[in-house]
């Protein structure tokens, strides 16, 4: 929790995917009399939405949500683009609403907008143009292992099959000489609103067993026929996501589909994973379970009273 002297306050609800954060922005939402925004990176995009876990229709409707289906894959939409996009949208809404919510696993999104986008320097173009050809003939795995090597504490939190972030980072490292990591968290921009922050946590294997149902549901509704319409857009950047990523290999015949299921529950209890270990480190977060709604809203209550 930040900047308590604000009358304003933002609810940002954290915790790994398939925990019930969903479930508990709504209930949140519907106690202040507040909106909700998104901050999940994959539940922006509008051809997205089996695959994203995105609200249902009546999870929509019950609260006004923001940030949702509102782009396309084929735009280019960046962390630094949803900071301001999502402060502009705060500094309108609470000229008119005292409390917002705010929801996603996505952790560097969250703290765009909690926290503040970290400055990187400007590197050589043609470092990046290296790194695709590198990727292009080599494959992911070998800048997997360059980045283990030069940055350690990124490779650990980062989605390592994410090719984006993985040049990205190799990218700032080759041009720099420094690790990628020692240019976060440099500055914090204070923000105009007072944040508290919600984590939801449950035992690895409860955890993991609503990962893995989760993953049946997605099949049941039809992530199947989902991805195979994406399947001719497989190279976009929204596309190297887990869930999708290990279907591409099915329709390659890379994959038997059974196998793919199975490599999408494991793929996405890694990714929990590192949701964990990014959250954690936030001493911010006030960690709870899931239905833990009481304690919850108290919990907000109390800190909002102290503003």
């Amino acid at each position: 929790m930040q900047n308590l002297s604000h009358p304003k306050t933002l609810i940002s609800i954290v915790g790994p995917t398939a925990i019930g954060k969903t479930n508990l922005a709504i209930q949140v939402a519907k106690h202040f009399n507040c909106e909700i925004i998104s901050c999940d990176s994959r539940q922006f995009f509008k051809e997205m939405k089996i695959g994203t876990a995105v609200p249902s229709d009546d999870e929509l409707a019950e609260v006004k949500h923001h940030f949702i289906q509102n782009i396309s894959i084929h735009e280019i939409y960046s962390v630094g683009d949803f900071e301001r996009d999502g402060l502009k949208f705060l500094d309108n809404y609470f000229q008119t609403n005292d409390v917002c919510v705010m929801v996603g696993g996505s952790g560097l999104y969250e703290k765009a907008i909690t926290v503040g986008f970290d400055q990187f320097p400007d590197v050589d173009p043609s470092i990046r143009e290296t790194l695709n050809k590198e990727l292009e003939e080599f494959g992911i795995e070998k800048l997997q292992e360059e980045l283990k090597n030069k940055d350690l504490a990124y490779f650990n939190e980062v989605d390592i099959q994410n090719k984006q972030r993985v040049t990205r980072a190799l990218e700032i490292i080759r041009g720099t000489g420094k690790p990628f990591s020692s240019f976060r968290n440099q500055n914090t921009n204070p923000r105009p609103f007072n944040i508290v922050k919600i984590g939801l946590e449950l035992p690895r294997e409860e955890m993991y067993d609503r990962i893995n149902r989760r993953v049946d549901i997605m099949i049941n509704e039809g992530l199947l026929d989902e991805s195979k319409q994406l399947y001719p857009l497989k190279e976009l950047n929204a596309l190297q996501t887990v869930g999708y990523r290990e279907l591409f290999e099915f329709f390659d015949d890379n994959f038997t589909q059974e196998f793919a299921i199975e490599e999408i529950k494991k793929n996405t209890r890694r990714f929990a994973k590192r949701q964990m270990t990014w959250f954690k480190k936030d001493e911010q977060v006030k960690w709870f379970s899931p239905l833990d709604h009481k304690n919850i809203i108290q919990h907000i209550e109390s800190q909002k009273s102290s503003s």
